[in-house]
Formats: structure tokens, C-alpha cells, sequence
């Protein structure tokens, strides 16, 4: 957490960041209000100023510093009590206020309330907006059962966990139950997919960057670490991360300190990791792909997702839990609940839940039947007349966009919106070769 003191008092402003340094936050104090203004485009959770300063009121620094930052919190320091200072401070957008003179231990007490309100809000609107949070875990297998006890166990710790699973199992979603249940559970829940942003951006998303570290970077921007502060980080497709990055991810689970990109100072973060990945990451390793200090690291307790196949008696739970979400209330025939049970899922819960939406779509309102389903791969056959997996498709998908590029890799990836990396991991994956490619 950054914090930035505007008081004209120097020797006020050096007393009061020492005191908030020993609670591990970045302080920075300034003594004027041009000042707080010029420093505050880099990066800062809460603003701490004096109400009357002899270049502008700490009124006017409030408003001017929210049009930067809009969300910032502001604590005003005042020696003038009463009930009009009061009433002006929290009209204009301040978070609370405190009468000078003050103990050091009630403003940090007071700045540990605000940051706490602070990341209850951002919770609170991250959870509105993520779609994924809509879902719950579904299933009383014995596998299922198997993993929740799991899951029981080791969220009151502050074990890191690496969860394993092919795709489409839900990794996210035991992720996200591991947080509810922990000590954590008030503390922000930030995911980030590692697979899907380039070296570049995935490191100045998990670490933030300064004002002018880069091109287009016109203001600094606080990464996932901090974001993720005193509650729970989640490094979806941890396998993916290449090994420079590798490398600075250890050293910050290692000290619970980042720097930003183009930062030279220290940002203490207290998280707890999870992570997950579909990848082998022991053969990962053997490839030199992974680092293996890191495996180490995050692999402290590993929990592993059993594919939809292996617990083919939850699917008629998912199914109906699925359409109770969507909101179809026709229902689902007893016939077509026995044909879902009996196939293959390569594409594990989420291909179950797409083959769903496309029945909703058909049925038109009446009870899904099993004709409103698409061939799906029978256990009992294992043949399909045309198999419609995700793993399918993204494997066309792959090998068309290869073909279509000329074999030029780079070209394929920018066409699927994809990194270069992504592209060699999934032909890796899905087992692609370049004679399957055919040119």
C-alpha cells in the first residue's frame, strides 16, 4: 500500500511516515499541495493531508487530487474541530478526518480502517463484475467430496497451493473456495490469467509500473500484488509464465516484496498464492520451461481436479444446476440427463455447460430432449460421428491459423489474439506437429 502525506509541517510529515513505514506501507511526504498534486499521478492507495496549508486548503487538494484519482480515500488532519469542518471534509469526498494534536497509534489505526473499507469496496465491486463468480461447485462424488475436504483443510492455513486440472475443470472456482473459507476471506480475491498476456504486459500486470516506464505509460498503475494485498492472489496458468518473469515471481514470494516496473522503491505486500495450471509441470521442468525453486515454492500443497469423466455421477447435479442459473424452467428429460452422463467431456464442465446453452437455444422454451443435443463422444462407443470437444476445435482453430499464416508462428498467434508462447504450448498440448500442419 502507497500512502502520500501533504502537511507544510516537514517535521509533522517525517513523525507520521515513520510510523505508518513500521506497519509496511510505502509513505512519501511532500510539503506543500502543488506538490501532493505532482506526485500523485504516481500511484498512491491513500492521501493523508493537512486541512490548512499555505498554498491551497487540503478542501481544494482533496478535489483536485480525485480528479486524478478518482477513487482515491482521503484522511484530512485538522486542529480545527467541529461540526462544520466535519460536514465540509466528508461533502467533499473525504474518507474521515482526525483532530490535531493526535497519537500516532489512532492514525494508524484510523489509515488500517480505511485501507480495510477501501479493499471491502473493491471486493464488493469485483465480485459484481466477475461472471465466474456466479458459479458454484457442484457435485457430492467421491472424488468431489475428496477435494472440498481438501479445500476444508487447508484454507485456514497460509499454505500456497498449486492446483492441477485439465481445462474446463474449475480450477478457478477451488481457487475462489479456498479464499471463502479462509482467514482471508474479507480481503480481495484478484486473478489474473497468465496465458493470455505477452512477457510485457504480464510482468507490468502483476507488478505495476511508475509514471513513464514505457511508452503509454502516462501514470503509474499498481499491479496484481498490490491489488491482491491482504487477502488472496490467484496465478491462473502459473506454467505459462516465461522464465525471466519466473524469476522476479520467486523473489517476491520470497522477500513479500515487488517493484514496479521503472521503480526503484520497495513495496512491501503481504498475499497468500494460489495457482494453477493444465500443464505438466514436472515435464515442464525436465524441458527447462520451469523453474524448479519455483515449482517448489508454489507447489507446497497440490490439490488435483478429477476430470468430468471421472465423476460422471455429478453430471446430473451440473446439469440441472446449469439450467437453474440460466433460468430455464422447462426442464431437462430423464432421457437426455442419461445420454449427458454417458459421454466422453474432453472439454470437461465447460463443454457440458456450452453443450446446455446451445439445448436451451433449440428447445425453444420446452423440455430439453436428447435430439436438441450435438453428437456427443458415447463412453460405451468411443467413436463419434463428429466430435464437437473444445479440444477439437481449438486444435482446427490452431491448425487453420498456421496454415493460413504460412507456417509463420508470430502471424498466427496476432490472428487468434493469442501470445507466439501460447501457440507452441498448445501445439505442445493438443499434440500438433508440423506434418499435421502439412506445408
Amino acid at each position: 500500500m502507497r500512502i502520500l502525506i501533504a502537511d507544510d509541517e516537514p517535521k509533522m510529515g517525517l513523525i507520521l511516515a515513520s510510523r505508518l513505514e513500521e506497519d509496511g506501507y510505502f509513505v512519501k511526504s511532500v510539503t506543500s499541495g502543488a506538490d501532493a498534486l505532482e506526485e500523485i499521478v504516481n500511484g498512491y492507495d491513500l492521501l493523508i493531508t493537512d486541512l490548512k496549508m499555505l498554498d491551497m486548503d487540503g478542501i481544494e487538494l482533496m478535489r483536485r487530487a480525485k480528479g486524478i484519482l478518482p477513487e482515491l480515500p482521503v484522511i484530512l488532519m485538522t486542529a480545527f474541530a467541529g461540526v462544520d469542518t466535519a460536514v465540509a471534509a466528508i461533502k467533499g469526498g473525504a474518507e474521515d478526518y482526525i483532530v490535531k494534536p493526535f497519537a500516532l497509534d489512532e492514525m494508524a489505526m484510523l489509515v488500517s480502517k480505511v485501507i480495510s473499507s477501501q479493499r471491502l469496496r473493491e471486493e464488493v465491486l469485483f465480485r459484481r463484475n466477475a461472471s465466474s463468480e456466479n458459479l458454484s461447485i457442484v457435485g457430492d462424488s467421491e472424488a468431489m467430496n475428496c477435494v472440498m475436504d481438501m479445500v476444508d483443510k487447508v484454507a485456514r492455513s497460509e499454505a500456497t497451493v498449486l492446483i492441477l486440472g485439465e481445462t474446463g475443470t474449475g480450477k478457478e472456482l477451488v481457487a475462489r473456495a479456498i479464499h471463502g473459507r479462509s482467514p482471508r476471506a474479507n480481503g480481495p480475491f484478484i486473478p489474473i490469467n497468465c496465458a493470455s498476456l505477452s512477457e510485457s504486459l504480464l510482468e507490468s500486470e502483476l507488478f505495476g509500473h511508475e509514471k513513464g516506464a514505457f511508452t503509454g505509460a502516462h501514470r503509474a498503475k499498481p499491479g496484481r500484488f498490490e491489488l491482491a494485498d491482504g487477502g488472496t492472489l490467484f496465478l491462473d496458468e502459473i506454467g505459462e509464465i516465461p522464465l525471466g518473469i519466473q524469476a522476479k515471481l520467486l523473489r517476491a514470494l520470497q522477500d513479500s516484496v515487488i517493484y514496479r516496473v521503472g521503480g526503484i522503491n520497495p513495496i512491501k505486500v503481504d498475499i497468500r498464492l494460489l495457482a494453477a495450471t493444465n500443464r505438466d509441470l514436472q515435464r515442464a521442468m525436465d524441458d527447462g520451461d520451469f523453474r524448479k525453486d519455483l515449482f517448489y515454492r508454489i507447489a507446497v500443497f497440490p490439490i488435483e481436479i478429477p476430470p468430468l469423466s471421472e465423476r460422471r455421477e455429478d453430471v446430473p447435479a451440473l446439469a440441472r444446476y446449469f439450467l437453474r442459473k440460466a433460468g430455464y424452467s422447462a426442464g431437462i428429460s430423464k432421457k437426455a440427463i442419461d445420454v449427458l452422463s454417458i459421454a466422453r467431456w474432453r472439454g470437461n464442465i465447460r463443454e457440458l455447460f456450452n453443450v446446455l446453452e446451445r439445448a436451451t437455444i433449440l428447445a425453444v422454451g420446452k423440455i430439453i430432449e436428447p435430439k436438441h443435443f450435438p453428437p456427443l463422444e458415447d463412453i460405451s462407443r468411443g467413436t463419434v460421428d463428429r466430435p464437437e470437444t473444445l479440444e477439437d476445435m481449438e486444435r482446427a482453430a490452431l491448425v487453420d491459423a498456421i496454415r493460413k499464416c504460412g507456417g509463420n508462428k508470430t502471424k498466427a498467434a496476432k490472428k487468434l489474439g493469442i501470445t507466439r508462447r501460447m501457440v507452441y504450448s498448445r501445439m505442445k498440448k493438443l499434440d500438433i506437429s508440423e506434418d499435421d500442419i502439412g506445408l
